[in-house]
């Protein structure tokens, strides 16, 4: 299994958004359905052993989480529009205790990222950060592996004080969008896998 848990700063926590003004009307919710796509869409097909969580902590009600299972996902089709359908749909479902579910492999909850990272039974947890250590360097550990990434902001300093024994690491030698990091991620650990 891949999980990417995606931290979203001022992403909207309310389903009140435009698809046609994501950027704009909904704090940047166009980065987190790109790294949705990324995650998921291959050419004809959807990546069955990977899982997204987007952490939204934007107005007006945060936290949320909306948690994407690639086992059971549908109705995703390549482009940043239909992930931002997804998305504005399971933020319009009403929450009370525990998630709830929107659509098939779309599930959202009252929650931030403490607990998206207790649902991560990944046996390495890695952070990524420009500063980290090559992802080349590292032992990426295929089977069962979850990575870390902030929005157009980064991680602020109480979210990164969170990660525990996450391994701090970089995909390349310059500065990239998040949504280009998780292709990245996905390419090297093809090419492990492969060989």
């Amino acid at each position: 299994m891949r999980q990417f848990i995606i931290v979203g700063h001022k992403a909207a926590t309310s389903g009140d958004f435009t698809l046609e003004d994501m950027p704009g009307s909904a704090g940047r919710i166009d980065i987190l359905a790109r790294c949705v796509t990324a995650a998921f869409v291959t050419s004809f097909d959807i990546r069955r052993d990977t899982q997204v969580c987007l952490v939204l902590l934007g107005e007006p009600d945060p936290p949320k989480i909306i948690r994407f299972d690639g086992a059971e996902l549908r109705y995703l089709n390549p482009d940043e529009r239909s992930a931002g359908a997804l998305i504005r749909k399971a933020l319009k479902v009403k929450l009370s205790m525990g998630q709830r579910r929107s659509t098939q492999g779309v599930y959202v909850e009252r929650a931030g990222l403490v607990e998206a990272l207790r649902y991560n039974d990944a046996s390495v947890l890695f952070y990524l950060h420009e500063h980290g250590k090559d992802v080349r360097d590292v032992d990426p550990h295929t089977n069962n592996v979850a990575f870390i990434l902030g929005d157009h902001l980064g991680l602020f300093e109480e979210a990164t004080a969170q990660l525990g024994q996450a391994q701090t690491i970089r995909v390349g030698p310059i500065k990239l969008h998040t949504d280009q990091c998780i292709t990245l991620i996905h390419n090297e650990l093809d090419r492990l896998c492969s060989t």
